[in-house]
């Protein structure tokens, strides 16, 4: 694979993470699935590594069906604006895998058709798959008894 936005290739247990520029994710994207042929995208989530920064890596997995393979890539993004384009264009799949994403750990994705709460309530306060989130109850008053 040869693409600008790849920073760093890593070949472990036979398995492929590319380590990819945010700037450049949604091109990439659409390179890895009209030529190398990743038509699948199966996930999208996050890992929270506070307090190291950058703090956040999005963590995208992609399948070719008709090579059976697999391919994680990753973009790293920075704990002050934790910001991505949204890859909904390339992959509608990716709507409700970046709403959870958002949802979940207060990641960005510019360019969403519909970037809501998907799993916790719309008035939430935070996001609860932060490191640095309370974990003693919610601002509803559940488990402060």
């Amino acid at each position: 694979m040869n693409h600008p936005a790849i920073l760093e290739m890593v070949e472990t247990l036979g398995e492929t993470t590319l380590i990819a520029d945010p700037a450049q994710v949604v091109d990439l994207c659409r390179y890895l699935r009209e030529r190398e042929k990743f038509v699948r995208l199966s996930t999208i989530t996050a890992v929270d590594w506070y307090p190291a920064e950058p703090r956040f890596e999005v963590v995208y997995h992609l399948h070719s069906i008709e090579n059976n393979r697999y391919l994680r890539l990753k973009c790293r993004l920075s704990g002050a604006t934790p910001e991505i384009d949204s890859a909904t264009g390339v992959w509608r799949s990716a709507n409700w895998y970046e709403r959870e994403t958002y949802d979940m750990f207060g990641i960005v994705f510019r360019n969403h058709p519909n970037l809501v709460r998907i799993l916790m309530p719309l008035d939430w306060e935070g996001f609860p798959l932060r490191k640095d989130y309370p974990v003693h109850g919610n601002k509803y008053g559940y488990g402060n008894e």
